[in-house]
């Protein structure tokens, strides 16, 4: 059986899992450089700190009755020697002298410490240290400055301090630091593995639902796993293909309606075209009618490509506003104007309701067309009283327009499916006019490029109102 071992690089995972583990890396190489290679130099410059916080303790008892015991408790606590003398040699205290049992410096550690007063005497500074080499025995650190001047005499503090070789503890920290170095290490390699696929492990997910979507399964889910940032975009992911589910089963319903609506007119045409061409050829009365028939038809064609074209563009985004202020009365007139076939030759009545003064801002010839379809709908579903009404209020800067019918209403489950392309109510009997069934989704579409709010109101047996608001100018 043969093993793949292809890793991918570029892939998150295995970043993440380098970045972690060149962390460890580079984090304990820092540990051991500064463990091993500056442990004398940082015990050396401990060492020294620690000899001046003693020698600011003990200047600042200087003085004082009980200098003697505080500094004996100072030297068995610090291991240090403390010695103190004038410039002249005379000794203020010494460990053989004031201590019943004193410490036992080196008899070296006072001939050393003559460099640290030659020190003190021929430099700048008012403290001074040096560190004493000896073959066969520890090094010690010497410590000077002046305490105070006393009738004229100047008083130096000696602090003596042995450095213990480092050499037992360099090793001690070498082994601790190999166990350490290795624990680590592997804890970083397992851990970041971990924490390497525990994020990608979403994201690959992500990347396998993309792929099935993208094949047109639009029933692929998305998991964000538990980050933020992948839920957000798997959220997000998850809306886009419902989103995608809808458009593609409108544009399969689309498909079907229209392919049905134009295959009545389509039809029509081609059979009036045979009943021309084979039987009313030479009748001229039946000729006519049939090419009458003809001509209906093509109009209804174009009508509902035209009505296509139209939606299209407003749900595509290329159907841009022209903005303006306008009198509402005088559009709703000029619609009007092109019904009094209706009212002449039918016996219906428009009834307005509408204040002259009232002007909004919005596309005109656009929110003409939402009027046309709105008035051509409840001619299309009017009651038998053919009484239409349309109503125009203002209030708080926004006006609204209402178009109302008496018709046999629409039930209240079909409310909000009465926008939708083709949808046809199952209970209204509408009268034979021309429509495509795409109006009201058209004008659901102008409204919404217009920002404007809309809505239907209606009850069986009761007649419907559909209204629109629009800004008002005076708002």
């Amino acid at each position: 059986m043969k093993l793949n071992f292809n890793i991918d690089r570029e892939s998150l995972k295995f970043k993440i899992w380098i970045y972690f583990s060149l962390f460890a890396v580079v984090l304990m190489a820092i540990l051991w450089f500064l463990q091993i290679l500056f442990l004398d130099t940082y015990y050396e410059k401990m060492k020294i700190a620690e000899a001046l916080k003693t020698a600011n303790a003990i200047i600042s008892h200087y003085g004082e009755d009980d200098l003697a015991e505080y500094i004996s408790s100072i030297s068995y606590a610090n291991d240090m020697y403390i010695h103190i003398e004038t410039g002249d040699g005379t000794i203020i205290f010494s460990p053989t002298i004031n201590l019943d049992r004193p410490p036992q410096p080196n008899n070296s550690f006072f001939v050393k410490k003559a460099a640290v007063k030659n020190a003190l005497v021929n430099g700048t500074q008012k403290a001074a240290s040096v560190i004493i080499n000896e073959r066969d025995r520890n090094n010690t650190l010497i410590y000077g400055t002046y305490l105070d001047d006393t009738e004229g005499q100047e008083v130096i503090l000696y602090i003596f301090s042995p450095l213990f070789p480092v050499e037992s503890t360099l090793d001690i920290l070498i082994d601790q630091l190999k166990y350490v170095t290795l624990i680590s290490l592997i804890l970083a390699f397992v851990l970041s593995f971990l924490i390497s696929n525990r994020i990608s492990k979403p994201i690959v997910s992500i990347t396998n639902s993309a792929s099935e979507l993208a094949k047109g399964n639009y029933d692929a889910t998305f998991e964000g796993g538990q980050y933020s940032e992948i839920i957000q975009l798997a959220d997000t992911l998850n809306f886009a293909s419902s989103e995608l589910a809808k458009s593609d089963n409108l544009h399969k319903d689309l498909i079907a309606n229209v392919s049905h609506d134009l295959r009545t007119p389509l039809t029509m045409v081609k059979s009036y075209a045979e009943m021309i061409r084979d039987l009313s050829g030479d009748n001229p009365k039946k000729r006519n009618d049939h090419l009458q028939v003809i001509i209906n038809e093509s109009d209804r064609l174009n009508l509902l490509v035209a009505d296509l074209l139209t939606l299209s563009k407003m749900q595509s985004g290329v159907e841009w506003l022209h903005i303006k202020e306008f009198c509402l009365r005088d559009s709703i007139n000029s619609i009007l104007y092109s019904y009094r076939f209706f009212s002449d030759q039918e016996g219906y009545r428009f009834t307005i309701y509408c204040d002259p003064a009232i002007a909004v801002t919005g596309d005109e010839t656009r929110i003409k067309q939402v009027l046309s379809n709105l008035v051509n709908n409840a001619v299309k579903y009017s009651g038998e009283d053919k009484e239409i009404t349309i109503t125009v209020t203002e209030k708080d800067g926004v006006v609204r327009c209402s178009v109302t019918d008496r018709g046999p209403g629409i039930p209240e489950h079909e409310l909000e499916h009465i926008w939708e392309r083709y949808y046809k109510s199952s209970y209204v009997h509408s009268r034979n006019t021309e429509g495509t069934g795409l109006g009201l989704s058209i004008v659901k579409e102008i409204l919404l490029l217009h920002g404007s709010a809309y809505g239907v109101e209606g009850r069986v047996n009761e007649g419907s109102t559909f209204w629109f608001e629009l800004n008002s100018v005076s708002g």
